[in-house]
This record gives C-alpha cells, structure tokens and sequence, in this order.
C-alpha cells in the first residue's frame, strides 16, 4: 500500500512558472504617499482634519465638564473657542460642500461622539445654555441668582432684549442677523440670573433652531411673528425675576 502524498500548506509554483515583467508593482515602498496632489486639495484635507480633532477634543472637554474635571471658566473658554473655530473652518465654501452636516462627517469617518454632537448642535457652552446645572447648589440658588447682580449687567441684559427685539421689528430676519443678537441675550441673562423664567427655555430653543439654518436663510413670516411673541413673554419673563 502506498502513502499518500503529503499536502502541501500552499499552491506550490510550477517550476515553469516565470513573472511577467510587466505585471511587476513599481511601487517604491522609501517614496512618501501624497493624499493631495494641489494645494487646494492639501488645504481642504487640512480643514477636514482640523474639524475631526474639533469633534474629538470637544467631546473630551464635554467628559470632562460633566466629571468635574475642569473649572466652569476653564471649561467655558475652552468650549467657546472650539465652537468658534469650528463655525469659523465652516464659513468657506469648498470646506462645508465636502464635509456635508455633521451626521454625514461623522458616518463618513466612523465617529460618534455624542456629547461633542448635542453641544454644536446647541451651539453654546453648557455654563451658558444650562446655567441650571452649573454647580450653585439648590440652598443658595434664588439667592445667589438675585442678589449678585450688578446695575450695569441688568442694564446690559436690558437692552440686549431690546435689542434683539427691534431686529426683529425691522425684519432682519437671517440666521447672521439673529443668532448672534440671542446669544448676546442669553448671556447676559445668565450673569443677572439663572431662575427658570417664563419662556427662558424658548431663547434656548430658538437659538438652537437658528443654529441649524444656513447662515443666508431667513425666518419666514409666521416663524418671526412666534418668535417676537415668544421673546416678548421671555423679557416679561426676565423683568419678573427683578421685582
């Protein structure tokens, strides 16, 4: 009885076997691979690559904030020019074709990260949006949102609303009109008081809604006219927390 032949853990190659010269990769393994072959296209793959480390770093710093890792102000800075750059790399034109929106950045590079998502989304720092959740404990909350107050930082929330509310009557009704105007509001709000008003949370939800549309787009009529009666009950709101 003869053995079988052993199996051989490959597919050997016929001895007649010779490469072809032709089909020879000429890849020189010492040469740099270039992901652009024009400056455009290195200062497009720069930008995109700026905004993934925004996404990263911001969602470390939302972590962070959440551990109380890091001081309010700290954090604040930090976030606020996170959210500038990020606003800022997006303002030209080839950059925001190829990134998209966020979500499609995000599928496109397999990335979550989902407290850096829900803060540019808002569009402004915790400290600033949920002046709530900030670290005034519940006992001396009312106190310390009323008596720390200074005239000057009434008077500039003061006319900050009123402001915002003569754009409105003037029909600057764009996103580049209005988002900077509320933000200014809710900020200065926040250094007055951070108790619930009424309305309150409708600055807050306005700001994120105008932060979601083109820089361009405008309100259309009936948005401005829910938006002016909503700010109105938010500066009676506002002016109730004086008394």
């Amino acid at each position: 009885m003869t053995a079988s032949p052993r199996q051989l853990p490959y597919a050997p190659i016929p001895y007649s076997y010779l490469p072809n010269p032709a089909l020879t990769a000429t890849i020189n393994l010492d040469e740099e691979v270039k992901l652009s072959t024009t400056a455009a296209e290195r200062d497009l793959h720069d930008s995109l690559a700026e905004i993934y480390g925004i996404i990263i770093t911001l969602d470390g710093l939302e972590k962070a904030y959440i551990r109380d890792s890091i001081p309010e102000s700290e954090y604040t800075e930090l976030c606020s020019r996170l959210l500038n750059q990020y606003k800022s790399i997006l303002k030209d034109e080839i950059v925001s074709r190829a990134f998209v929106d966020l979500e499609t950045f995000k599928n496109k590079w397999d990335i979550e990260c989902p407290r850096a998502t829900e803060r540019l989304r808002v569009n402004l720092p915790a400290t600033i949006a949920e002046p709530s959740a900030t670290h005034i404990g519940p006992s001396n909350h009312v106190s310390q949102s009323r008596n720390s107050a200074t005239g000057s930082q009434i008077l500039l929330a003061t006319e900050n609303f009123i402001t915002f509310l003569d754009a409105l009557r003037l029909n600057m009704l764009s996103k580049d009109s209005l988002h900077p105007l509320l933000s200014e509001v809710i900020q200065s709000v926040n250094q007055v008081t951070t108790i619930d008003f009424e309305n309150r949370g409708k600055i807050i939800s306005w700001l994120i809604r105008l932060n979601g549309m083109k820089a361009t787009e405008e309100l259309g009529e009936e948005e401005a006219r829910q938006l002016t009666f909503e700010m109105e009950g938010a500066y009676a709101g506002f002016k109730a927390t004086l008394n």
